[in-house]
């Protein structure tokens, strides 16, 4: 049985913001992300969680894309990772964040990474270190990619993927029309072969925890635009680094960047929202929940 996302359920998952607080009561994320190709990825998920309350974000990137992410904002910190020929991360370049990740409350990996043979090197060497530590983590786009490719069938447990329906048809190898047919059941048998939260993207979004089974109930075509999902994955960091359990950061990061979709649609319609509009909304999605 599946339970609907309400607004009154989404506003109860907000985390509390103690008067007597600092940046580290809200949180580090450790955002692994973007290549010379991708630098947007990199950008959007980076400031998606500091937008949803995080106290601190820290982007690890190649040297290219950090320039530029930081030309752009002054408001995340930046581990600079070697390269492969400029493109994307270096094979073994997590070896050079392997001893700060107990530093941060929550990693994302994937946005914008790319499918280059290095970069999937690089993402199957994190993947393992993952697994040894069960570190939380939250995988997106070139990590699931990669995941698919390297056939891994165990990610660690404390972890959530967020496939749309082609990146969840590689991972279980069922084509995506099938799974459109019967998302549920197709996002059920994921998190039952990874071990992981699966939330599976589109109209009314799947979120599968264990046995539990929720369903989102905000969002419209203004979210089907490149980058919408990395600042998903942004999103739902940054509300398990504020202490949320993944499955509670889920569920508030769909639904609410539903709703801030929908809040930027009624201003710039459903054709023309992009998605670094999103993060101009997400502020008032939720001032709207906190007066529910």
């Amino acid at each position: 049985m599946a339970d609907k996302i309400t607004r009154e359920y989404a506003a109860a998952l907000l985390p509390q913001r103690p008067e007597n607080s600092h940046k580290g009561t809200f949180g580090k994320v450790l955002n692994i992300a973007g290549s010379l190709n991708y630098q947007g990825a990199a950008y959007l998920s980076s400031i998606a969680a500091l937008k949803s309350g995080a106290g601190y974000v820290s982007l690890a990137s190649i040297q290219k894309v950090a320039d530029n992410v930081a030309a752009k904002t002054p408001d995340i910190t930046f581990i600079p990772l070697r390269d492969s020929y400029n493109q994307c991360v270096a094979s073994d370049a997590f070896s050079e964040i392997k001893e700060i990740i107990n530093g941060y409350n929550i990693i994302s990996m994937g946005s914008g990474l790319s499918d280059k043979p290095a970069a999937i090197a690089f993402i199957d060497e994190a993947l393992k270190y993952l697994n040894e530590t069960n570190f939380p983590v939250v995988l997106d786009a070139d990590a699931l990619n990669a995941i698919s490719h390297l056939g891994i069938l165990k990610l660690p447990s404390n972890s959530i993927i967020t496939p749309h329906p082609k990146e969840l048809s590689r991972l279980i190898d069922i084509p995506a029309e099938e799974i459109q047919n019967d998302r549920v059941q197709y996002a059920k048998f994921a998190a039952q072969k990874f071990g992981s939260i699966v939330v599976l993207k589109g109209h009314e979004t799947v979120i599968v925890s264990e046995d539990e089974i929720f369903i989102n109930t905000t969002g419209n075509s203004a979210l089907a635009k490149a980058g919408s999902g990395d600042v998903l994955t942004g999103m739902i960091a940054g509300f398990a680094a504020q202490g949320l359990s993944l499955k509670k950061a889920a569920i508030l990061g769909v639904f609410l960047h539903g709703l801030s979709g929908e809040l930027a649609s009624q201003e710039l319609t459903e054709y023309s929202v992009l998605a670094s509009d999103i993060l101009k909304y997400i502020p008032i999605g939720i001032k709207q929940l906190l007066t529910v």
